[in-house]
């Protein structure tokens, strides 16, 4: 068995960012609720154990602890900003409300380097996102770096390897912070670099194996990599009880249901099904304008045809989904874990609260380049693999406002034109994502001596490595000036092309 790092969630919406920069070292890190048993925590054997930020106050009523005894299991602990304030709070230190909630870029000022910090500048810029700060730290412990506005950023007790920050190094935005949990990793807690992608496929398989004994699963295909991975590597594990379902809910993008079956019918084995289901889909979502009930009516109508394909198919127990770990953190309550509610999401929040089905969920735990690490484990083609992400409501949710036939079809000609173009000029591969917006707005335009009153078509594509932020793509003028001619000239019902110049955040990267 690999190494194994423990990451105790407390909320944070970077608790499993936390855990994917560890992954990065070709450690083994696996995420527990941070009420975990010291059973559980003990089960898990781990070598050091972080624990995350979240958004409560270790000085309300009912904070989220994790086991008391989880200090006397003799492995290095980092605490990262809530994780810190608890750290401090448990072990005799004093914490209070900040007069001035520091949020956003600072500058670290680190006064000893010490085996946390070696190796580094003696400045840096952090991230910070926090309203209490440690004013008394408890005893063993000394302050290793500070910010203007903490003047205990980071502490230390070399003597029991507890470790504690009150910045995010695993967020893009800290300078070096990937450095600083190097240092964890290898320095403190003596790290072997023993884990990659093909431990966990061996992990996944054996997990899928016990979860599902002899019962039958049904996976939901739609062709793109979260899918065609989850079908891969459930396949891998049960073999002939999985029967993968392609849904056909008219939302599609042009060709792919003809593509996905060809997709599936020479990479993945196994049997597959399609429901052709875009009638009932569009009749449902007939005159609905809201995002939000969109994605709960596709998701709940997508639910309902695979209960009749269950009917046909007889004893199924498990609906499969390529769930991937940002669906799951954009989609948790305010009030839940482990994070804000930003939007819901189609293998989440669209599920009725009495599902027939159980689900599972091989890829939950992992981000969007890490699937694409596994897909080429597993042996998938370049072509799925690197396939830009699609949302599971599909042109649902790029159709801004009323879905109607041809409103998607207008979307499904100008968005092949984008895709095309992007691939002719070599940009595709470049993109974490690329896609059209139909706006429900019109415009005038002049076409030959005619006047036109049109719709306008929205251009979005954006740079990223892991979606929880993004930047917008500063396309070439020549490529941008070729795709709007061609859409405006090719795709009837279209006068008018824009480019989405928003990153994330504050936008998202989809628009509904």
């Amino acid at each position: 068995m690999a190494q194994t790092i423990l990451v105790l969630d407390f909320g944070s919406q970077y608790t499993q960012v936390i855990a994917r920069r560890i992954r990065e070292q070709s450690v083994y890190s696996q995420v527990l609720p941070h009420n975990s048993s010291l059973n559980a925590i003990k089960a898990a054997n781990p070598v050091g154990i972080i624990l995350s930020g979240g958004p409560a106050s270790v000085l309300s009523k009912g904070a989220p602890l994790p086991h008391k005894q989880i200090f006397s299991l003799g492995v290095p602990i980092l605490g990262i900003c809530y994780g810190l304030q608890l750290m401090g709070k448990l072990l005799g230190g004093e914490v209070k409300k900040c007069e001035r909630r520091e949020y956003g870029r600072s500058e670290l000022i680190i006064t000893k380097a010490g085996k946390l910090f070696n190796g580094l500048p003696k400045s840096l810029t952090v991230w910070n996102s926090h309203g209490d700060a440690i004013v008394k730290i408890p005893k063993g412990f000394q302050g290793i770096a500070c910010t203007e506005n903490s003047q205990f950023s980071a502490i230390e007790d070399s003597k029991r390897k507890f470790f504690g920050l009150q910045f995010h190094p695993e967020v893009e935005h800290s300078q070096l912070g990937v450095e600083v949990i190097k240092n964890f990793l290898f320095s403190i807690c003596k790290c072997k670099a023993d884990w990659d992608m093909g431990d966990f496929i061996e992990t996944s398989v054996e997990r899928i194996r016990q979860q599902v004994g002899s019962k039958r699963v049904i996976l939901g295909l739609s062709g793109g990599v979260d899918s065609s991975v989850a079908a891969a590597l459930i396949d891998r594990a049960i073999g002939k009880q999985l029967t993968s379902i392609f849904v056909d809910n008219g939302l599609l993008r042009q060709n792919e249901r003809n593509e996905v079956i060809k997709l599936f019918n020479d990479h993945i084995p196994g049997k597959l099904r399609v429901a052709k289901a875009g009638k009932l889909f569009l009749t449902k979502l007939k005159g609905v304008s809201d995002p939000e009930r969109k994605r709960k009516i596709i998701g709940k109508t997508f639910i309902d045809v695979f209960d009749q394909e269950v009917k046909s198919l007889g004893d199924v127990d498990f609906l499969a989904q390529g769930t991937l770990y940002p669906d799951v953190i954009e989609s948790v309550p305010i009030g839940g874990n482990p994070a804000a509610l930003i939007k819901s999401h189609h293998n989440v929040g669209g599920l009725p609260d009495k599902m027939k089905l159980k689900l599972l969920e091989p890829l939950r735990e992992l981000f969007k380049d890490e699937v694409r690490l596994l897909g080429k484990k597993l042996g998938l083609p370049d072509n799925v693999i690197n396939r830009h992400p699609f949302p599971g409501p599909g042109l649902g949710v790029r159709v801004i406002g009323d879905l109607t036939n041809k409103r998607l079809n207008i979307l499904r000609q100008a968005d092949a034109i984008f895709i095309q173009e992007l691939r002719n000029s070599g940009w595709y591969a470049k993109l974490w994502q690329a896609f059209c917006v139909f706006l429900p707005i019109r415009s005038v335009g002049v076409m030959g001596d005619e006047r036109t009153y049109e719709n306008v078509i929205c251009l979005r594509a954006v740079t990223s490595s892991d979606a929880m932020t993004a930047d917008w793509a500063k396309l070439p003028d020549a490529l941008l000036r070729k795709v709007s001619s061609r859409i405006i000239n090719e795709v009837k019902g279209a006068n008018r092309v824009a480019y989405d110049i928003s990153s994330k955040p504050p936008s998202t990267i989809e628009w509904e």
